[in-house]
């Protein structure tokens, strides 16, 4: 009987698997960027963004910086349509960013938004041209106290290249 159950649950699984793309890989910008995208159905997706910050000004700052947003591909029914072999698909979504970075103790909490443009090839592989705006809470180590965190809305450009499976 266990047998039958496990063999059920595996192919349960498969078949979710295989009902819900996803895709990895790195966005290249002013900061470089690990990304998992995991959807839901045709119409949704969970973007997971993982940065460490690159040289700033004159010295190294080193940290982690991450957004997480839920997004919708092709909302309000629009879509794209220049679609030869691949397909293209535009998309927009909210969520929540965070990070510290260690050079400056300093960190930061805030809203995020998503917006971005992406073409699937006939193979499994993606180009896309995002924004995540963020906008928060900016804490300054070192007694330099709170701040209003605005540096997000004009940063966050990037080109995504990733592997579907």
């Amino acid at each position: 009987m266990k047998k039958y159950l496990l063999i059920a649950f595996l192919a349960v699984a498969s078949i979710c698997a295989y009902a819900q793309p996803r895709a990895i890989g790195v966005n290249l910008g002013g900061n470089i960027g690990f990304s998992y995208q995991h959807g839901f159905g045709d119409a949704n997706m969970l973007d997971v963004a993982v940065y460490t910050p690159i040289a700033v000004g004159r010295g190294q700052v080193w940290g982690l910086s991450g957004i997480v947003t839920y997004d919708w591909i092709d909302p309000f029914g629009a879509t794209v349509p220049w679609n030869e072999k691949g397909e293209w698909h535009w998309y927009m979504g909210v969520g929540g960013a965070g990070g510290y970075f260690f050079g400056g103790n300093t960190g930061y909490v805030g809203a995020a938004g998503h917006f971005g443009i992406e073409y699937d090839f006939w193979f499994p592989f993606q180009l896309s041209l995002d924004w995540r705006p963020v906008i928060g809470v900016g804490i300054v180590g070192n007694g330099g106290g709170v701040a209003f965190n605005t540096g997000g809305l004009y940063e966050g450009i990037t080109l995504g290249v990733r592997y579907k499976f």
